[in-house]
């Protein structure tokens, strides 16, 4: 045990800003390609669908890249990542196959959805199911602490699931374009979710979590 802990120890610091490559790395990618192939005329709705389709295939190319990384460089790959790289990849499909963007938009809602609803059944059933979705320990949180985190996360990810389906329909009756609904997917969503992350640090620390376990929190929060 002894020797154990010296090496998790070390394996911390490669981790956090591994970890963040992970987790948003794929979705920058779809932005950097979209945004590279996008029309200059954002009215030519044919190089747009392209572009969309363009940006999709490298986002599901970064995503399964992300899921190899982390397993060969973390050394597991959470029940969270695999359930998001399969979801991925199906509505990544959908999208290229159909060419229509409206898969790859109405992606995010769905896994929000997910999650919340396997967040609310763990509360229903007394689980605090964040805690295997992470496959995280966050060292000395209680088990009322992780299932406040639970409740907390699936409030939020249902919240996530309303912004975005607003934005969709948004863009589906011509109020915004796909570029803005990435834009905010990329930005927005990422600053919000961190936000809300910061905003649950008071709660966890108050049930026994320690300044490790808070830093792992802080560069690991749950996501799409």
């Amino acid at each position: 045990m002894t020797q154990a802990s010296p090496a998790k120890a070390e394996e911390k610091p490669r981790s956090s800003w591994l970890n963040l490559v992970v987790d948003y790395g794929p979705l920058l990618i779809f932005f950097l390609a979209y945004r590279h192939y996008s029309p200059a005329d954002s009215e030519d709705s044919i190089a747009t669908v392209a572009a969309v389709i363009k940006g999709t295939l490298a986002f599901m190319a970064a995503t399964v890249i992300a899921l190899v990384v982390s397993k060969w460089r973390l050394g597991h790959i959470s029940p969270m990542l695999w359930l998001t790289t399969v979801l991925i990849v199906g509505f990544g499909a959908l999208t290229v196959i159909f060419h229509d963007p409206l898969w790859i938009m109405i992606k995010p809602t769905a896994v929000y959805l997910m999650f919340s609803g396997v967040l609310f059944i763990g509360l229903w059933r007394g689980k605090p199911m964040l805690k295997y979705l992470l496959q995280s320990a966050f060292e000395g949180l209680d088990e009322t602490g992780w299932m406040k985190l639970s409740r907390n996360w699936a409030w939020f990810f249902l919240f996530l699931a309303v912004l975005n389906t607003a934005l969709v329909y948004a863009k589906h009756i011509g109020v915004i374009t796909f570029d803005t609904w990435l834009q905010a997917k990329l930005w927005g969503f990422t600053v919000i979710s961190f936000l809300f992350t910061f905003s649950q640090l008071p709660m966890v620390l108050r049930h026994g979590m320690g300044e490790t376990a808070k830093e792992e929190l802080i560069e690991n929060p749950p996501h799409d």
